[in-house]
């Protein structure tokens, strides 16, 4: 009985032993903001302890090595207050392997984010989904103050808590500068929707929306609405057209480049032979349009004349150019199965999501195989 308990540590130790570099092996730098590793040699006790907590230390030696040359560390301190909050096993070593660096923030700084976290995510199990998927997002401990300044900013604009632990979750840059960097940008929002005309009462959705559909928008400059809502006016859209742009395109809209919109209304115009007035008919009908380059579009529309359509009825569906070439290939293809030919026929039976195509090319199947009843055709007897 003896002997199987020292074999069983004997192995135990060899196992542990073969996760040791070797001596000739090259000590990695590290690959952080500050300065080089602190120590000459690995951490054996942050590795002794990551190995009992069933981390994959080569993975962990392979993409943050750094951190295991670094002292002091907490090791068992992190894993509790994961399971504190409900992690299992696997997941504390899944959290610990991708981000390591979580075992260097103390524990009081844990606390703290658990506590900060928990006014947004109530939830602990939902909480422990966000640390598995965006653990840098919560263990970033150097920003608190900023972090809570900033969650207290977004409650006073009475967002929800889902909507503000998903930006806190994706855009943790967000909440990690001044409050007064994202009140610049929020204030712009607001004055934007209201002075294109939008309802007070609605604003608070939009903004969610908004937010929902882009959370890194609050990185983006003030600036860049501007610069983009400006454009589109000097293009001749209406203030009630712009607010409908501005609610198509949500978060989008900061992105684009007024010089690249330029260029692809100019295409487009062009291309499908429209007048100054029926262009900006079509950008509404498919706002889309304005953030696809003057190459993907020509490629686009090359392929639907290849196909046999018309420069007409692109133009009354523009929205088949948000759809690739192989896409529309394959619906067309599949319409033709069941008789139905797009060269002369509406483009809206091939437009939308995969979803809405699917419903369209369901019905036309349907109504291939089941043909509508005559109630007052004679009926067939057995005999004939």
């Amino acid at each position: 009985m003896m002997f199987r308990a020292t074999t069983a540590s004997l192995c135990a130790y060899c196992q542990r032993l073969r996760l040791l570099p070797s001596p000739g092996a090259q000590q990695p730098t590290r690959q952080h903001n500050s300065t080089l590793v602190s120590n000459l040699a690995e951490n054996q006790h942050t590795i002794s302890s990551l190995y009992d907590l069933s981390v994959d230390i080569r993975k962990v030696r392979k993409f943050k090595g750094w951190v295991l040359f670094e002292s002091p560390t907490y090791v068992y301190e992190t894993a509790s207050a994961l399971q504190d909050l409900g992690a299992d096993t696997a997941c504390v070593a899944r959290v610990l392997e991708t981000h390591p660096e979580a075992i260097l923030c103390r524990p009081e700084d844990v606390a703290a984010q658990r506590d900060l976290w928990a006014t947004v995510c109530p939830n602990r199990r939902e909480l422990v989904g966000i640390i598995e998927k965006f653990p840098a997002s919560f263990f970033s401990v150097a920003h608190h103050t900023n972090q809570r300044a900033n969650i207290r900013y977004l409650q006073s604009l009475r967002l929800s808590k889902r909507i503000i632990g998903k930006l806190m979750a994706s855009a943790p840059q967000s909440f990690s500068r001044p409050v007064e960097r994202n009140q610049e940008v929020i204030h712009t929002l607001r004055e934007t929707y209201l002075d294109l005309g939008g309802d007070e009462g609605n604003l608070r959705v939009w903004l969610q929306k908004l937010l929902s559909q882009n959370p890194y928008i609050m990185l983006r400059p003030a600036e860049a609405w501007r610069d983009s809502l400006g454009f589109l006016h000097d293009c001749g859209f209406t203030t009630e057209q712009l607010l409908q742009l501005v609610c198509s395109l949500r978060a989008c809209i900061s992105e684009l480049d007024p010089v690249a919109m330029q260029q692809a209304m100019d295409y487009v115009q062009a291309a499908l032979g429209c007048s100054s007035d029926e262009l900006r008919d079509i950008v509404l009908r498919c706002p889309a349009l304005l953030y696809y380059s003057v190459p993907v579009l020509a490629g686009r529309f090359s392929g639907l004349l290849d196909v046999g359509l018309s420069t007409e009825q692109v133009r009354e569906t523009p929205n088949v150019l948000e759809l690739t070439t192989q896409i529309v290939m394959y619906r067309i293809g599949k319409l033709a199965s069941y008789g139905y030919d797009v060269r002369f026929g509406s483009l809206d039976v091939i437009v939308g999501t995969k979803e809405d195509f699917e419903a369209s090319y369901g019905r036309l199947k349907l109504r291939t195989e089941r043909p509508l009843f005559n109630p007052v055709a004679p009926l067939k007897s057995a005999e004939e």
